[in-house]
Formats: structure tokens, C-alpha cells, sequence
């Protein structure tokens, strides 16, 4: 028990030690969402070209929800929203080890191990000040309770991970395949509310407007972003590989339509098997990055839950793949600029290296399907 107290007292003064020292005067991300809930308490624009890299690319329900971070001092709200990541990131890893069908090695090896593949996008989004945390807590949490049956309150989660990040749309037709239907419609129905939540502030005409702006800045600023090496989607793989013009988006386009399919697979073979969503919300968190045209590096840490269950059900995977994973995974967790200098790891990212040992991650989750593992 002291020996606990004492970790946990050592953690703490080491992430207090982190934020002051080199995070506080950083988190550009969070400033994005800091301003947008200011302009939505002032009922003002929240899409403006001249905000430049930093435009705000989320719902506007996102910027009417995240009105507290604007009522009080920037220092105040990012150190609290820090302290609220950290515990968020420990939530992340017990929700993923609540996840598993069937807990396999010592839970304590499994968090560690996942902790350590992990820890350079968890590093990174601290750093930022991102939700990808938040977005990540909400979906497994809302799997551990399709587990425990509450259906609807599963939904309605799900329903605010889109607000979170609007990517998560993708679980509502997931949910749409399952024979209870109730966290479907919980997720349609708590969506629909959450997107009139702006109406308060802007009326129903503004909240159209919003709408029409929110994927106008989508659409419009995917492009510039597909050469950036941080950029781990599978239109800036072949747009780096390929040029942006040319076969990339096509092939863009045919290789997320195959991982898709292979998802398709994936759900189709559930079966009989007593837990199937484990897998199938994991698989579906890993592909975000890659289908998403915005998807960043650091988005990969949504992908906790796969690499856990991976870890989990090691044994299970054929030979060759057993040794391809172990080191995707291992090679994604060293793949750090401090580690690598600056040429190799500028060579790594611009050749996409990352999106193809994510591949073999989501090859060896679809494997698990096939071997009934999970």
C-alpha cells in the first residue's frame, strides 16, 4: 500500500514537474478549442480562414460544451485540463484491460506493455493539449457498457464521442449491424439532440450556417495537410509516396474501401462468440487514423484497446504474423525523434513507415476473427 501512495505521489510531482517546466507555455490545441468556446459564449463566427493552421475544425456543439475552458484564466484551464488528461490517459489503458473477452497474462504486463507502445503518442497529446483522450475514454467506455448491457447509455456516449471528434461517426453504422438495436437509435437520437445544443447561443438559423462552415473548413483545408510528415492517413501515404495528384487518392480511396470490407468481414464472423464488440471496437479505433484525410500521428494512442488485445492474444496469431506484429508494434513505440535524430525519424514519417505497421496491426486483429481468439 505504501509503496502505491508513493508511486502515485511520485507521478503527480512528476506530470506538475512536466507542465510547468515544459507543457504550460505549449498546448496549441487546447488554445484552438479555448477560443472557439469563447466565441460560442459571445454567439460570434467560429470558422475563420485568417485563424491559418489553427482554424477550428470541430461540430459546433464541440465549442458550445467546451464553454468552461473560456471562463477562466488560460493558465488555470490548461493546467486543469492537463490534470484532467493525465487521468484520462489511466482511464484509457483500465478501460482497455475492462475490455478484453478474456484476460489472458497478468493485467499489471498488459498495462505496461500497452503503456509503453503507447507513450509517445500519450507524450504528445498531453503536449498538444488534444481530445483524443476524451474522444478514446468515451468509445471503450461505451464498449465495457455494451457489455454490461446498458445499451442506451452506450449510445448516447457514442453519440458524444462524434462531438468530440467527428470521426466517430463511423461506430453508428457498427451499431446499426448488432441485433439490439437500442444503442443505435440512443446514438441517432442523443446526436441529434447534441447538434441543435448551439441553437441556444445562435438561434436556427446560425446553427445552419455553423453546420454549412464547419464542413466547408473540413473539406477545404484536407488537401495542404496530406504533405505534412505527421500526417498518418492513407491519402497522405500515397500522396507522399505517389504525389497528390495521379493514382494517390484512387488508391486511397480502393485501400480504405479493402480494410473496410475486411471490417465487414470481421463483423459478419462474429458469430457465437460472447463478447464480439471488444474486437470490432478496437479494429474500427485503429482504422480511424487511416481513413481520416486529417488523421495525425498522435491519433494512433485511440488505438489503446487493439494493441491490448493484441498483446493479450499473442500466442493466437500464426507464426509469421506473431513476428511482424511484435515488431510493428515495438517499431511504432521506438519510432521517437530523440531516439532516431532528426534524418532518420524525417525519413520514416515521409515515407509513411508508420501507416504500414499499423497495417499489419489491424491484419494480425482481423486474424484474431478468424481464429475465433476474440
Amino acid at each position: 500500500m505504501r509503496t502505491r501512495v508513493l508511486l502515485g505521489v511520485l507521478a503527480i510531482v512528476s506530470l506538475v514537474a512536466v507542465f510547468t517546466t515544459r507543457v504550460s507555455r505549449k498546448m496549441p490545441d487546447f488554445d484552438v478549442y479555448r477560443t472557439a468556446a469563447a466565441r460560442a459564449l459571445a454567439a460570434e463566427p467560429l470558422y475563420r480562414a485568417d485563424d491559418g493552421h489553427y482554424q477550428f475544425k470541430y461540430l459546433p456543439a464541440f465549442a458550445v460544451l467546451a464553454a468552461p475552458a473560456a471562463m477562466v484564466p488560460a493558465p488555470a484551464a490548461k493546467g486543469a485540463w492537463f490534470a484532467i488528461s493525465a487521468i484520462l490517459m489511466l482511464l484509457l489503458l483500465g478501460l482497455s484491460l475492462r475490455a478484453m473477452p478474456q484476460v489472458h497474462r497478468p493485467p499489471a504486463l498488459l498495462v505496461v506493455i500497452t503503456f509503453l507502445a503507447m507513450a509517445k503518442f500519450y507524450a504528445h497529446e498531453l503536449v498538444l493539449g488534444q481530445v483524443n483522450l476524451l474522444f478514446a475514454v468515451l468509445v471503450v467506455l461505451a464498449i465495457v457498457w455494451l457489455r454490461q448491457g446498458f445499451e442506451a447509455a452506450a449510445g448516447v456516449l457514442l453519440a458524444l464521442a462524434v462531438v468530440v471528434k467527428p470521426y466517430g461517426i463511423i461506430f453508428a453504422p457498427w451499431l446499426g449491424t448488432r441485433r439490439n438495436r437500442t444503442a443505435f437509435l440512443a446514438m441517432i437520437g442523443g446526436l441529434a439532440v447534441l447538434l441543435l445544443v448551439p441553437v441556444a447561443r445562435y438561434g436556427w438559423d446560425g446553427n445552419l450556417r455553423l453546420l454549412a462552415d464547419w464542413w466547408q473548413t473540413v473539406t477545404t483545408t484536407t488537401a495542404p495537410n496530406l504533405a505534412n510528415p505527421d500526417n498518418v492517413s492513407l491519402s497522405a501515404m500515397f500522396a507522399k509516396w505517389l504525389g497528390p495528384g495521379g493514382p494517390a487518392p484512387m488508391l486511397a480511396a480502393i485501400t480504405g474501401a479493402i480494410l473496410l470490407a475486411l471490417t465487414g468481414v470481421v463483423i459478419a464472423g462474429r458469430g457465437q462468440l460472447p463478447f464480439p464488440e471488444a474486437l470490432e471496437g478496437s479494429l474500427l479505433l485503429l482504422l480511424i487514423p487511416l481513413l481520416s484525410p486529417q488523421g495525425w500521428d498522435y491519433v494512433f494512442l485511440i488505438g489503446t484497446p487493439g494493441v491490448m488485445l493484441l498483446v493479450n492474444e499473442f500466442p493466437a496469431l500464426p507464426g509469421g504474423l506473431r513476428i511482424a506484429t511484435g515488431i510493428a508494434i515495438a517499431a511504432v513505440a521506438l519510432s521517437i525523434f530523440d531516439l532516431m535524430g532528426r534524418a532518420a525519424y524525417s525519413t520514416f514519417m515521409q515515407l509513411s513507415l508508420i501507416t504500414v505497421l499499423v497495417v499489419i496491426e489491424i491484419a494480425a486483429l482481423v486474424t484474431l476473427r478468424f481464429r475465433r481468439a476474440a
